[in-house]
């Protein structure tokens, strides 16, 4: 057997005999390495075939953790997913009947004259004309529509503030955010050595005042910001705050990265921070959550000035969409596929939001009537870490407020739950048991 299984092997026992318990954190990969012996690459493989076997969980910015559990007294939590913890961490949604809307798209790629023009040569930054006009309407709402040809394709949505980052912020530079922030854009700031900026935020968002003052106080590059259904506390900025912002970009010469991901949930939100500030803003969004993570493509409407510079990043990091996927995508908004199944994951969001309710409704939660997720202030003397190895033990696995914080201040007691991926009776057992798991106290 190779030599990093055999490693991974002696971990799993540990698990397994109680010496390391659900929440406990692993050393990092290089600490681990120095104590077994073993080469970095090692460790990573170790790491990896952990993770594999479903022992361990990855959180970016904070380190690898423990997550098996052997199960409780009562009810099974998984029968649905076999022995693993009913994951509230990813979020994923998948709706019933999915994959039918989808396939006939499929179908018609398989024509050899169709799929030879998909494959043949790599998509360009800038898509194809059918592509470009297909995007701007899944991206158009109530009170804006970017022109075709301002949009522009990346693999996926990751792959798109990765570019609309490194295209703005020089490595060295900072980037202001809200407080609380997606745990990717965390990881790309490393990878690309930009230092993060935390702009206070309130029950809309975030505060133009506070990110004129950061600006003021030391120059940001830019600013990245989640206007509508913020992630993780579903906040949804009014119509007011957008123009306010846009008047503190237009003034300070700021350009923001708009991350609208979640927004093709709530329709009737007001129109993006672009349509405020269409020379201030850089839209991204993607395919993955509107439809399907596993073949997706992620856009960008950029101002026209920003085009060529942020077309050459997507390029040179090897970030543009494949053809197959763009081809693919093209024909999904075309046929009102990814309509259907958007309006169909809003209603499935909502029903899983009554079950967010009916458990959790007596406790400090923030979340939205279509939001896949919420964000729960714990209650006293509730500490995050505490109460998410508790529910590692429970078989409910959550992820603690501090992968979202930013800055050095003290991590908030919060969790954020993911209510996309389980089926919605597992989900809903799942709540229940967090809903005990609090009242009953660390």
């Amino acid at each position: 057997m190779d030599d990093y299984r055999r490693i991974a092997d002696r971990v799993a026992e540990r698990i397994a005999d109680g010496r390391l318990r659900p929440g406990d954190r692993l050393p990092p990969q290089r600490v681990f390495a120095r104590r077994h012996g073993i080469a970095g690459s090692t460790a990573i493989r170790v790491y990896g075939e952990l993770a594999r076997r479903g022992l361990v969980v990855g959180e970016v910015g904070r380190g690898t953790f423990v997550r098996a559990a052997p199960p409780l007294p009562g009810p099974a939590l998984a029968e649905a997913t076999g022995a693993a913890p009913v994951d509230l961490q990813l979020n994923y949604p998948v709706v019933p009947g999915q994959s039918e809307l989808m396939g006939p798209a499929l179908a018609s790629l398989a024509r050899a004259d169709v799929l030879g023009e998909a494959t043949g040569r790599p998509a360009a930054a800038a898509g194809t004309a059918p592509a470009r006009e297909a995007a701007a309407g899944v991206l158009a709402r109530a009170g804006w529509a970017p022109g075709p040809d301002g949009v522009l394709f990346a693999g996926n949505g990751r792959q798109a503030i990765a570019a609309a980052v490194s295209c703005l912020v020089p490595p060295g530079g900072r980037l202001g955010v809200e407080e609380l922030t997606y745990p990717l854009v965390k990881a790309v700031a490393e990878r690309l050595g930009v230092r993060l900026v935390p702009i206070a935020t309130d029950t809309e968002g975030m505060c133009p005042d506070a990110l004129a003052a950061a600006h003021r106080a030391t120059p940001l590059a830019a600013v990245y910001v989640q206007p509508t259904l913020h992630n993780p506390t579903a906040t949804t900025m009014s119509s007011r705050r957008r123009s306010e912002l846009a008047d503190v970009l237009r003034e300070s010469g700021l350009t923001a990265v708009e991350d609208t991901t979640w927004a093709f949930l709530e329709p009737d939100a007001p129109a993006p921070l672009a349509a405020h500030a269409p020379d201030r803003v850089i839209l991204v969004d993607s395919l993955s959550k509107r439809l399907a993570p596993g073949l997706t493509v992620g856009y960008l409407v950029a101002p026209a000035p920003r085009r060529e510079a942020l077309a050459a990043v997507l390029r040179s990091g090897a970030w543009t969409a494949g053809g197959l996927a763009l081809a693919a995508a093209t024909r999904w908004a075309g046929d009102g596929t990814v309509a259907r199944v958007a309006a169909a994951k809003r209603a499935d969001a909502a029903a899983r939001g009554e079950s967010v309710r009916r458990h959790l409704g007596a406790y400090a939660i923030r979340t939205a009537p279509h939001a896949y997720f919420c964000w729960w202030d714990l209650p006293r003397p509730w500490r995050a870490e505490t109460f998410v190895a508790a529910a590692a033990r429970a078989g409910v696995a959550v992820t603690p407020g501090s992968a979202f914080a930013v800055g050095a201040g003290t991590a908030p007691d919060a969790v954020r739950v993911g209510l996309a991926s389980p089926p919605p009776e597992i989900l809903d057992r799942a709540l229940a048991r967090l809903a005990s798991l609090a009242a009953a106290g660390p």
